[in-house]
């Protein structure tokens, strides 16, 4: 599934991950897609299977892509935020509301941050399974 056409909300972090557990949908379910559409070799000669392997692979790498950006753009952002909290806090040492504020911040920040190795761990399993079933019907190209 491709990211939202509308800006993601990076502030929630519940709705950020969220929106990643509706874009982790094709990973999750990767091993189902590869049982109803990759044939065994009784079922070989009904099915373009090269196809269905090649369909497969570019809806997962736009997946994972999309994926990328809005992890790597939340963090951004949230870096941003924490950027200028961290300046303010240095004008206003005395501000308590601002100091609970960055470490809000910085806590978000550590947890998008951690997102990223979600996603290496969910990508890892989808393109292990999705070669061990598409390795004989379909070579993905040599610079991806």
């Amino acid at each position: 599934m491709a990211a939202p056409t509308g800006g993601v909300n990076c502030e929630e972090f519940a709705e950020f991950q969220e929106l990643l557990k509706v874009m982790r949908t094709i990973d999750d379910r990767i091993v189902h897609e590869l049982n109803t559409t990759v044939p065994t070799a009784s079922f070989a000669g009904k099915i373009d299977a090269s196809q269905t392997c090649k369909q497969l692979y570019e809806s997962l790498m736009a997946a994972h892509a999309s994926r990328d950006r809005v992890i790597k753009n939340c963090i951004a952002q949230t870096s941003a935020v924490v950027k200028n909290l961290r300046e303010e806090r240095e004008k206003n040492l005395d501000d308590l509301t601002l100091l609970k504020q960055l470490r809000k911040e910085q806590t978000k920040l550590k947890w998008m941050q951690s997102e990223l190795n979600v996603e290496e761990v969910v990508n890892d399993r989808s393109w292990k399974v999705f070669n061990e079933r598409c390795r004989i019907h379909f070579k993905p190209p040599k610079n991806e």
